[in-house]
């Protein structure tokens, strides 16, 4: 049996495929909510992590799908009641350094670690999710009927040894940062050419999903995305994961100049790039006499989609 401590959206999508396969689970969440909305699927709860820690068969096997900032503190509450040959998955976006630290702590005590990297987002549940895992080959065969019910065929891998499923994960999401940032970029230059060349940007992008090499999992989405509304603030955040592919990028001397971009632009999106722009105007100004425009919304024909 698994205990799986976080049911969300992505935990209880994971919970529902286990139960799915004919695999036991016995889920927690601290959000009674949560666990209510659980509950309502036919999934079996816990009301808290002792009462977890209790009914879980030994030696226990807990995954963890909590933010990344939670997984310490998760850890600190139940570090005490776990046993050695107790298992600890960690399912969320956390970094790979944090990752191999956590699995040395536990691992002092006897008690297993393995970092799983999680795609597949409001789809994984119908389609299946991809998982990278990291640690020790004897603990990923102790839970690979888990691992297997969550992913399609082929779609699951032992990355390597200890932090290489969260390192595989960040990657990922990095090269997830750039091929968003170039399909958006695609789809306004579509956009932009709309009136003067009588172009129509929705049917392009649709067709461009029929078997074109850039076709895609995230072109699908866009194709969605651009048939809805689309009178939505332009603030785009973003997550640990890009910055932290561009630290490794400059420790490990490889350049990553479009997971590098797509991140900045996101960063523009929230205004942090706002103060800079406003410098290099007043910078303009002071030493060519080039005009500023004295009004945030004053900044011209930008066109919309």
């Amino acid at each position: 049996m698994m205990g799986l401590v976080g049911l969300g959206r992505m935990g209880l999508g994971m919970a529902k495929r286990w139960r799915a396969a004919g695999l036991e689970v016995l889920g927690y969440d601290q959000d009674p909510g949560a666990r209510a909305r659980a509950e309502a699927t036919g999934l079996r709860t816990a009301e808290d992590l002792e009462a977890l820690l209790v009914d879980l068969p030994t030696p226990r096997a807990l995954w963890l799908m909590v933010p990344a900032e939670a997984v310490d503190g998760l850890l600190e509450i139940l570090l005490p009641s776990l046993a050695p040959g107790d298992l600890v998955v960690d399912g969320g976006n956390s970094f790979y350094r944090e990752s191999q630290r956590r699995g040395q702590l536990l691992g002092a005590r006897g008690v297993g670690f393995l970092d799983v990297g999680v795609s597949g987002g409001l789809f994984g549940e119908r389609e299946g999710y991809g998982i990278m895992v990291g640690g020790e080959a004897f603990l990923v065969a102790r839970i690979q009927p888990y691992l297997g019910a969550l992913a399609p065929e082929g779609g699951w891998v032992h990355a390597g040894g200890p932090g290489a499923g969260h390192y595989a994960k960040m990657v990922h999401n990095g090269i997830e940062y750039a091929l968003m940032e170039a399909y958006t970029e695609g789809a306004h230059l579509l956009y932009a050419a709309q009136e003067d060349l009588g172009l129509d940007p929705k049917a392009v992008v649709a067709a461009w999903r029929g078997g074109t090499i850039v076709r895609g999992f995230l072109l699908d989405r866009l194709a969605e995305v651009l048939e809805g509304e689309l009178a939505v603030a332009p603030v785009v955040e973003d997550t640990g994961e890009g910055r932290w592919a561009l630290e490794e990028g400059l420790k490990r001397g490889v350049p990553l100049p479009a997971m590098a971009q797509a991140l900045f632009a996101r960063w523009e999106s929230q205004g942090k790039a706002s103060l800079g722009y406003r410098l290099q105007a007043l910078l303009r100004k002071a030493f060519g006499g080039h005009p500023v425009n004295p009004s945030e919304e004053d900044h011209g024909g930008e066109p919309s989609l």
